[in-house]
């Protein structure tokens, strides 16, 4: 764990500079999210990274907590949110194995970018379910690669021993899925970028807890 937020401390600056991969798509994620969105609702952000999503949401419900394993990445959100002047967000250094969270105490859950950086992804989503209140919403984006060819499933593993990489968990969007119904939600929307063929598209998930 350590390892990994040596990793992203050491890269903070220059993801915070970089501009989305796929604006288009990030704001059609946005969007769909606010439709489950209500002013009263408390939310939870693991992975929160510089803390463009957190920000970009905070006008539309009461609070969110956004958080992350990097030090350096937190320090930015919270600069990036005085300057927006965003007041209902809060940011938080920790993992999420680390997270304290009373049982059913979220109306919403979001996890952009991190299931496949986790090495137990099941043991996260079944952490959300018990954060989240009744019907309460799980809002995902996720890298599937377990059906790529990608040089990257090659050099991953090398990089990540290096230090120059993050850990990369490789597994199939049917068994994302798979995943997060056999955790007691139900899916209720999934969207992949393009037509859905390409695994370096992340595949977009949202789910009501049971």
């Amino acid at each position: 764990m350590a390892e990994s937020a040596r990793f992203w401390n050491w890269i903070a600056k220059r993801y915070a500079k970089q501009p989305v991969a796929d604006e288009e798509s990030y704001q059609r994620k946005l969007e769909v999210t606010r439709d489950y969105m209500r002013p009263d609702m408390d939310v939870l952000e693991f992975g929160c990274g510089t803390g463009s999503t957190a920000i970009a949401q905070a006008p539309f419900v009461k609070h969110i907590r956004a958080t992350d394993i990097s030090p350096k990445m937190i320090e930015i959100a919270k600069q990036k949110a005085a300057a927006a002047d965003i007041q209902s967000v809060t940011f938080e250094q920790v993992s999420v194995g680390e997270l304290q969270v009373p049982d059913q105490s979220y109306d919403m859950v979001m996890a952009h970018s991190i299931l496949h950086l986790l090495e137990d992804k099941d043991q996260a989503i079944a952490k959300v379910h018990k954060m989240l209140k009744p019907d309460g919403i799980f809002v995902s984006s996720t890298v599937c690669l377990g059906e790529s060819r990608s040089f990257f499933l090659k050099v991953g593993p090398i990089g990540h021993f290096l230090g120059v990489l993050p850990y990369l968990n490789v597994f199939k969007r049917a068994e994302l899925e798979e995943s997060i119904s056999n955790h007691g939600f139900e899916i209720d929307h999934v969207w992949q970028p393009g037509d859905g063929t390409s695994s370096l598209k992340s595949v977009f998930i949202i789910a009501k807890r049971k």
